[in-house]
């Protein structure tokens, strides 16, 4: 009983640590680093009043421990999903899209036309090994029938569960979502490879083809195979594993996130690739709301002074979170490598519209010389020292202005590393 209500407890006091924050948040969004000096500066109090108002019922080690749990908590929260199908239906390929690598990329799933996977092969994203892609064994392989499948592959492990045709969709497929959807677990229908059957519809009817009207009659009928097994309203995405960002793959993304819940929707989200403008700022909005909890717990966890700075923050938690950032917008050597594969773009002139600094260079001299720049030396110079409390707020303060600041930097160049990369593939497509 002690245990369930400590557990409650807490659990409790994170809810209110978080309400107690939004409203400092909200005076934090309205506060502008280039606007009048004394504007600035009565908005800086209002936020220093509402930061020392949490003190009032919790100590600054409570909260101290509760930001540091949670972003504990983000980072070590798994997502496991199981994409499964029969043999040959592009189960890898689906894997290596969503990953953002091709085949001949390091870490790929191997791909053939033949069986490739004999036994759950787990493929963890590059940037974000927590969340990882399972790649089955294709159903109805001789060792793999649909009865004993799920027991076989272990079931209970993944989180949900995208089943793949590259055809019709058969018995198999639904029998297989019947027993998830039984054991209490998401599933999804994919229909690959419809690029094929574009190229080929193309091919054969060149005077009349309609790609609108050739993906709608493969809806139709997959829904109709599917309808007539036994599945009453099943949702289908059509997608190509090889032109990702087209048909209904920026769909299936969409849903898979929104269908997640908490850390584990956050997690899948900053490690997908930037197959889409929306996603980068998807990405942007969502560290923002990260920023006030690593902002709180440099500025009052293992605290060390700044030199010719009134901040004292834990230097180490804010350079973690200025190279995630990084990662997590695919600027890293690996992604950005991996993106000049893939679309035949020099890696140099991918690096070249970066105008953050590059990942060697964000180290502790780099983080103090940003904190330096934020202003907010200028603005406490003309405060009384108020005592261990008040530095705690103007260093929660400083750190916030300038993760934000750097937020935005790293993502408006990914916006500018997809453009350029997506100038040189839209001439190879002409």
């Amino acid at each position: 009983m002690e245990l369930v209500s400590a557990l409650t407890k807490g659990m409790e006091t994170v809810s209110a640590l978080m309400k107690d924050m939004e409203s400092i948040s909200v005076l934090m969004e309205a506060l502008d680093l280039s606007s009048d000096p004394k504007e600035f500066f009565d908005g800086s109090i209002k936020v220093f009043e509402e930061f020392m108002d949490l003190f009032k019922d919790k100590g600054q080690a409570e909260v101290a421990s509760i930001a540091q749990a949670e972003l504990e908590s983000f980072k070590s929260t798994m997502l496991d999903i199981a994409v499964t199908g029969e043999t040959g239906a592009g189960k890898s390929s689906f894997i290596n899209a969503l990953r953002g690598l091709t085949a001949e990329d390091d870490g790929a799933a191997p791909t053939g036309v033949t069986e490739m996977t004999t036994e759950p092969t787990v493929y963890p994203y590059p940037n974000h090994p927590n969340v990882r892609l399972w790649d089955l064994p294709g159903i109805g392989a001789p060792d793999f029938q649909p009865n004993t499948y799920l027991r076989q592959v272990k079931f209970k492990s993944y989180d949900f569960f995208v089943i793949i045709a590259s055809e019709r969709f058969k018995c198999n497929h639904v029998a297989l979502a019947w027993e998830i959807e039984r054991m209490g677990k998401r599933f999804y229908f994919v229909r690959s490879k419809v690029d094929e059957d574009l190229r080929n519809e193309e091919r054969d009817h060149p005077r009349t083809f309609s790609q609108e009207s050739v993906l709608e009659r493969l809806r139709m009928d997959c829904r109709k195979h599917l309808q007539k097994i036994g599945m009453s309203n099943p949702e289908i995405f059509l997608l190509s594993s090889c032109e990702f960002t087209k048909y209904d793959a920026p769909g299936l993304v969409k849903t898979l996130q929104d269908d997640l819940q908490g850390l584990q929707r956050l997690a899948f989200l900053l490690s997908l690739p930037n197959l889409s403008a929306e996603i980068i700022e998807e990405k942007k909005a969502a560290l923002q709301k990260l920023i006030w909890l690593i902002s709180l717990a440099s500025a009052l966890v293992n605290v060390i002074p700044i030199p010719r700075l009134s901040v004292a923050c834990d230097i180490s938690i804010l350079l973690g979170s200025m190279i995630a950032f990084y990662k997590h917008f695919g600027l890293d050597e690996g992604s950005l490598a991996n993106l000049a594969r893939q679309t035949g773009k020099p890696i140099a002139e991918l690096k070249a519209v970066i105008r953050s600094p590059g990942a060697k260079e964000i180290n502790r001299d780099f983080v103090i010389k940003m904190l330096l720049k934020e202003g907010v030396p200028t603005l406490t110079a003309t405060l009384p020292a108020l005592g261990q409390l008040l530095t705690a707020g103007i260093s929660f303060l400083t750190t916030y202005f300038m993760l934000s600041k750097f937020l935005s930097e790293v993502a408006e160049d990914a916006r500018r590393v997809r453009k350029t990369a997506l100038k040189e593939d839209g001439k190879k497509r002409k």
